[in-house]
C-alpha cells in the first residue's frame, strides 16, 4: 500500500453543507481510487469556500505541501483536476512545481499523473489551462445572466446589495421600506438648512460617510443606474484571509454598459429636490478644505498626538486662534485637560525632535530605562507558553480528524469539538500576537537613525511630517507636560516586527 493524501476542495459555503452532497461525493470517488490503485490514505483536507484560483492561499494546501516534502507520501489522490486548481494568472502554475519537486503523483479516477515525467508535464499543464478556462467560462455565464436581470429591472444579487431603506420581492420589484420616511426627512432638513452629516446621520443610525453615500444614490426618484461592475480580471480579484472567498473591485463602465431603469413608480423624492440636493452636495465638497490647494495646513503634529490623561485623540481646533485639544474634553466632556495652544506646545515638541532625540545622553537615557523593564518582563515564557499550547491543540485537531475518519466520531461530534478546538487556538494566536520579546537596542544604532533629527528646526511642516509618518510617533501629551514617546520598532531593527494591527510599539 503506497501512502497517500487526500484532497477535497469546494468553492463555496454552501457547497460544503450538510445537505449538500459534493464533498461525500468526492469522499466517495477518492476511496474508489484507492483501491483501484492500492493506495491508503494517511491524512485527509478538507478546503471549503477556497476559489481554485486562490488554492494557494489557504493553510490546509500550504500543510499537503509542506507533506508532501516526506519521503513517506507516495501522492495525492483527489476527484478531478480542478478540485487541485483553476489558475487564475501563470503564478498559480507554481502548484505544479511543488509536484514536481516532491516527486509527488497525482492520483485521478483515470489513472495516475505523474508531472516529473514528459508526458505528465505536458498533461498536467494542459488540465490546468482547461481547468482555468472553464473557471473562466463560469464567470462570463454567471455574469451574463446577472446582466440580463438587471436589465430586466430586477435583482441580481443578494438583499445585502440593496440600498439601506429599499426592498426587493419577485414579483413586486423593488420598494421602499418603511424606514425609508427617515431619508424622505434628511432630503427635507438639508434643503431647510441643515446640511451637516454628523447630525443627519443620527436620525438613521449610520455614519456620516454612510449618509452621504445614501444621499447621493437616485433610488429615491424611483431610478436604478448602474454605472459600475466587477473587475472580472485577475487583477481585480482581492487578495483574501487563507483563500477564502472575497469581492472584486469596482470599476465604471463603458457609456454603452451604464443601466438606467425605473424601477419605483412613486419616488420618494421628487427629481428637482434630488437634484438641488446633489447641487449643494458638490458644492460642499469642492469647498471642503481638504479640496482646497490654496488651504494653509498650520498643525505640524496633528494626528501623532495622544492625551496622556485620558487616552483619547488630541484634535486640532480653532477658538480665535489655534489650539491642540483633547477630544475626551472637547466632545466627550470627561477630560480636564487644557485646550494647549499650538504655538506654545509645537515649540516643545520640536524642541524635543531636535534635541531630545538626538543627543546621546538622552538616548541612553532610553536604553537604560527599556533594559530595566525587559528585565522584569517574562514575554519570552508566555510566548513558549502560547506557542506550546498552540501546537498541543494543533495535534489534538489532528486526532479530532483522524478519528472521524476512522468512523468513532460522526460528523456532528466531528464539527462540535472542532469549532472548540479552533477556538482556542484562534485565541492563542490572537495573545500570541501580542507577545513580542523586547529586542535589544544599540546606542550607534540610535544615533544614526535619528540623527537628521539635528535639522529638525530648519524643516518645513511637509518634510516634518514625511519623517513623522516613518517614525509612526505615539506623543502621550497633557497641559503642555509630554509624558511618553513611542516609535515605531522597526526604525531601529532589520528584524521582520509585523504585530497585529490593532496593537502598539511600547513606549519609551
Amino acid at each position: 500500500m503506497k501512502n497517500v493524501l487526500e484532497l477535497i476542495r469546494v468553492s463555496t459555503e454552501a457547497q460544503a453543507a450538510q445537505n449538500r452532497a459534493s464533498i461525500p461525493a468526492q469522499r466517495t470517488v477518492n476511496r474508489r481510487t484507492c483501491a483501484q490503485y492500492g493506495l491508503e490514505i494517511v491524512k485527509s483536507f478538507e478546503i471549503s469556500d477556497v476559489s481554485g484560483a486562490s488554492v494557494l492561499l489557504a493553510p490546509a494546501m500550504q500543510q499537503l505541501l509542506a507533506l508532501m516534502q516526506s519521503p513517506d507520501i507516495h501522492g495525492v489522490v483527489a476527484r478531478e483536476f480542478s478540485r487541485l486548481m483553476r489558475p487564475d494568472n501563470f503564478a498559480d502554475y507554481a502548484l505544479l512545481q511543488a509536484f514536481v519537486d516532491s516527486k509527488t503523483v497525482l492520483y485521478l479516477p483515470e489513472g495516475p499523473l505523474d508531472l516529473t515525467s514528459k508526458t505528465g508535464r505536458l498533461l498536467g499543464t494542459i488540465r490546468a489551462a482547461i481547468a482555468g478556462m472553464e473557471r473562466t467560462e463560469i464567470l462570463e455565464r454567471v455574469w451574463t445572466a446577472k446582466e440580463e436581470k438587471r436589465r430586466r429591472g430586477e435583482l441580481a444579487q443578494g438583499k445585502i446589495v440593496l440600498p439601506w431603506g429599499v426592498g426587493y420581492e419577485q414579483g413586486r420589484g423593488f420598494f421602499y421600506k418603511s424606514e425609508a420616511e427617515k431619508v424622505r426627512e434628511i432630503f427635507r432638513q438639508f434643503l431647510s438648512g441643515n446640511q451637516s452629516y454628523s447630525q443627519l446621520a443620527r436620525l438613521i443610525g449610520v455614519t456620516p460617510r454612510g449618509v452621504h453615500v445614501i444621499m447621493r444614490n437616485p433610488i429615491w426618484t424611483g431610478w436604478r443606474i448602474i454605472d459600475q461592475k466587477r473587475d472580472t480580471s485577475a487583477a481585480g480579484r482581492y487578495v483574501s484571509i487563507n483563500g477564502r472567498q472575497a469581492d472584486r473591485r469596482k470599476i465604471g463602465r463603458a457609456a454603452d454598459e451604464i443601466i438606467r431603469l425605473k424601477v419605483i413608480d412613486q419616488p420618494l423624492v421628487s427629481e428637482t429636490d434630488f437634484l438641488t440636493v446633489q447641487k449643494v452636495m458638490d458644492l460642499k465638497e469642492k469647498k471642503h478644505w481638504r479640496s482646497r490647494t490654496d488651504y494653509e495646513h498650520r498643525f505640524t503634529y496633528n494626528g501623532f498626538l495622544t492625551c496622556s490623561e485620558c487616552g483619547e485623540t488630541i484634535h486640532t481646533a480653532l477658538a480665535r486662534r489655534d489650539y491642540y485639544a483633547c477630544k475626551g474634553r472637547r466632545i466627550d466632556h470627561a477630560c480636564n485637560t487644557r485646550y494647549m495652544r499650538r504655538e506654545k506646545l509645537e515649540a516643545i515638541l520640536d524642541g524635543l525632535f531636535s534635541h531630545c532625540l538626538s543627543t546621546p545622553e538622552f538616548l541612553e537615557g532610553c536604553i537604560d530605562e527599556l533594559k530595566r523593564r525587559s528585565e522584569n518582563d517574562d514575554s519570552v515564557n508566555r510566548v513558549q507558553r502560547l506557542t506550546s499550547e498552540i501546537a498541543s491543540s494543533s495535534q489534538k485537531r489532528d486526532r479530532v480528524i483522524d478519528s472521524f475518519l476512522d468512523g468513532v466520531l460522526s460528523r456532528e461530534e466531528r464539527d462540535q469539538r472542532l469549532a472548540t478546538i479552533d477556538r482556542d487556538i484562534q485565541i492563542a494566536h490572537g495573545m500570541l500576537m501580542q507577545e513580542r520579546p523586547s529586542s535589544p537596542l544599540d546606542i550607534g544604532v540610535l544615533t544614526e537613525v535619528l540623527a537628521p533629527l539635528t535639522e529638525w528646526d530648519f524643516w518645513d511642516r511637509e518634510q516634518k511630517r514625511s519623517l513623522l509618518a516613518a517614525l509612526v510617533p505615539d506623543v502621550r501629551v497633557a497641559d503642555y507636560k509630554v509624558e511618553s514617546l513611542g516609535l515605531n520598532p522597526t526604525i531601529f531593527s532589520n528584524e521582520d516586527s509585523h504585530r497585529d494591527k490593532d496593537s502598539w510599539q511600547r513606549q519609551a
